[in-house]
């Protein structure tokens, strides 16, 4: 392989061979998308595929370079370099087009992590196709971004939001979620933080929780729809992540005031305050939080609403998993017939309600037809019905407690159904469906799954895999001055 000196090479050389490639693609291109006037004769001869060989191998071999990219590392000392052609560079990147606008020879500085992927890079730019794994993600979005190739750039992106699932030894999510608050990329940001708080459990126990941001620790616990085994399992966690980070004391305590204290029993509200070093060191900054949970689980609802506010977020359920909250339902062959079951469910959060349930009945139908795709007699015919098919129904979901009680009072529930999906070999939490107490269903419930089909990524073995949770949230009837 030829390298080449700093002089400029002459026109014809430079747009030799890599020009004649590029003609000949682009006249294929146009013969695909010509307008044959319907004539039967016509075909298409495509031989695309042996152009992007022969353009990867102008790549490989150097043949009528006219450009030297010289990658240099602080990971080596020798810089890799690369023979390629400026027209083919200039088409894919204006970064590329304007360092090599007046010089042919360029030296570029990468990091190791860049500097190791510039080949595959290079090779994208040639061929326009590349294969990256979750660890080459980020640096291969950082290339795309630095010399400007935005299909690129939006191929890798695209990538990571949906290979958020995907198992990595060391986990990958809150890493991407970081890079994405770094470059701005609000898609994948929010892509990660919804996938993070559908899955919390499998991420607090993983080796990724100690790499989490306060920043974003923060903006999980704020939020509601977190699904979990419990609150005290999110305080554990909590816990572990403040005894490693030793962040500053006001960090710790505003963490720590972010804790659903009324959520978790009062026996274990006692174990926490005499066997956690992290709540004595900070004892001061949450014994008001403390004392009203205690206040919470002590009284009656209704009477404690009377003198605090419960329509806060510290006195709002998250998706919590244990038996007391909801139940799962795995519905076998689900295109087929409808399905029904009941549970039960402790009536709420506070210990003053602990002895008492909620039956609930949940009606299952995979092909509902809304009112306005329901038969009706036609005015044309008489006597005649418009053809209904199976395919226009769709999914339905409907909850509803199995009795009316008095103890309902002040107390409205939340119903949410998380549907379980198998990606890359886990079973991970696809979507949250949420509705209210004065509504009996989500009107959206699997809208866009086809359940018809045995590949529907909506069914693990041909099963629809749901969990249904019930959220009491408390409300004032009363209000009294304190």
């Amino acid at each position: 392989m030829a390298r080449l000196t700093g002089t400029r090479p002459v026109a014809t050389r430079r747009w030799g061979s890599a020009a004649a490639f590029l003609l000949l693609l682009f006249s294929v291109q146009a013969a695909q998308k010509a307008d044959f006037s319907g004539d039967s004769t016509a075909a298409t001869i495509n031989h695309s595929l042996t152009l992007l060989q022969r353009l990867q191998e102008l790549l490989q071999n150097g043949n009528g370079s006219d450009s030297v990219l010289r990658v240099r590392s602080a990971a080596s000392d020798e810089p890799k370099v690369f023979h390629t052609h400026q027209l083919l560079l200039s088409l894919q990147s204006e970064v590329f087009e304007s360092l090599l606008h007046n010089q042919s020879v360029v030296t570029l500085y990468e990091p190791p992590e860049t500097a190791a992927l510039f080949e595959k890079f290079i090779r994208y730019l040639y061929c326009g196709g590349i294969s990256i794994l979750l660890h080459q993600a980020i640096p291969m979005h950082q290339l795309a971004s630095k010399y400007r190739v935005w299909g690129l750039q939006r191929g890798v992106a695209e990538y990571m939001r949906t290979h958020l699932a995907s198992e990595s030894s060391q986990g990958h999510v809150v890493g991407w979620y970081h890079y994405a608050v770094r470059v701005g990329d609000a898609a994948l940001q929010e892509s990660c933080l919804q996938f993070l708080a559908w899955n919390l459990s499998a991420v607090l126990g993983s080796a990724e929780w100690g790499s989490v941001s306060v920043e974003l620790l923060l903006l999980l616990l704020e939020r509601s729809d977190l699904v979990l085994h419990s609150e005290l399992e999110l305080y554990t966690a909590v816990e572990g992540w403040l005894s490693r980070r030793q962040p500053e004391a006001p960090v710790a305590e505003r963490v720590l005031r972010a804790i659903r204290y009324p959520m978790i029993a009062p026996s274990q509200l006692f174990r926490l305050q005499a066997q956690s070093a992290v709540l004595a060191r900070h004892r001061g900054a949450v014994q008001d939080l403390l004392f009203q949970a205690f206040q919470f689980h002590a009284a009656s609802p209704l009477h404690f609403a009377k003198y605090f506010d419960v329509n806060c977020s510290m006195f709002l359920p998250r998706n919590y998993l244990a038996p007391s909250w909801g139940s799962q339902w795995v519905i076998t062959n689900p295109a087929r017939d409808d399905r029904s079951t009941s549970f039960q469910t402790q009536l709420g959060p506070s210990s003053h309600d602990a002895g008492k349930r909620v039956t609930w009945n949940v009606l299952f139908s995979p092909r509902w037809l809304p009112v306005s795709l329901r038969p009706v007699y036609s005015d044309s015919v008489a006597g005649a019905i418009q053809p209904v098919r199976i395919e226009d129904g769709r999914p339905r979901l409907v909850i509803t407690p199995a009795t009316s009680s008095p103890d309902f009072a002040g107390v409205s529930f939340q119903k949410t159904v998380l549907v379980g999906v198998r990606q890359q070999g886990r079973v991970l939490v696809k979507h949250a469906y949420s509705f209210h107490q004065s509504s009996d269903e989500a009107a959206d419930f699997l809208a866009h799954a086809d359940l018809q089909k045995r590949t529907s990524e909506y069914l693990i073995d041909n099963s629809l895999h749901l969990h249904i949770i019930i959220k009491p949230v408390y409300h004032s009837l009363i209000k009294v001055k304190k």
